[in-house]
């Protein structure tokens, strides 16, 4: 039994935006198996999947992104799954639009549903899915939460959409591929842009 769950925030208002990748790549995973991630359980949209024969719970916590933790860990132990079992898909604003990187373990890098899984599973050994979604300007936290909470623009849409698609095909690769073997066909780098 393996677990994918993509990070995001419940409700309308923040379905396009730019925290919400995580959502939005589990939903392709979602699509391209032909389910619809719409079982409510462990305080999450789930749906059960076999990905190759393997069993799959997909998952977006209805939590909000802070207390994605909590979502998670009722999965976990609910299913008696190890860290390894665990894939996260998430926004990461240190990655230019376009950027795909798949991690096997470290820090949360400020991404607060990481972070909020961390301390939940009480281990830093869980792969994650970093899509980048670019920074704000540099030095202006207080900015941070609108920017996240707004949408990729126009004129980068089409390469954002690509690493979507790329971050769930990851996810789905991850399921029965060794780790090293996804990083090498799926860590996709864009150049930041240079800072004026």
């Amino acid at each position: 039994m393996k677990l994918i769950a993509g990070l995001g925030n419940p409700g309308r208002e923040y379905e396009k935006t730019r925290h919400n990748s995580g959502f939005m790549a589990v939903d392709l995973v979602s699509d391209e198996l032909g389910v619809s991630i719409n079982h409510e359980q462990f305080n999450a949209l789930t749906a059960d999947v076999r990905i190759n024969g393997e069993r799959v719970l997909l998952m977006k916590p209805l939590t909000y992104m802070n207390e994605s933790g909590s979502a998670v860990i009722q999965a976990v132990k609910y299913y008696h799954l190890e860290a390894s079992d665990v894939l996260v898909l998430h926004d990461d604003m240190d990655l230019p639009v376009g950027s795909v990187r798949i991690r096997e373990k470290g820090s949360s890098g400020g991404q607060k549903g990481m972070k909020s899984i961390i301390d939940a599973m009480k281990t830093d050994e869980i792969t994650r899915v970093r899509i980048g979604v670019g920074h704000s300007v540099r030095g202006e936290h207080d900015i941070v939460p609108d920017w996240v909470l707004s949408a990729v623009p126009k004129s980068e849409q089409d390469i954002y959409q690509n690493a979507l698609k790329d971050a769930a095909k990851a996810a789905i690769a991850w399921v029965t591929e060794p780790v090293s073997d996804v990083m090498t066909k799926y860590n996709l780098k864009v150049k930041k842009p240079a800072e004026g």
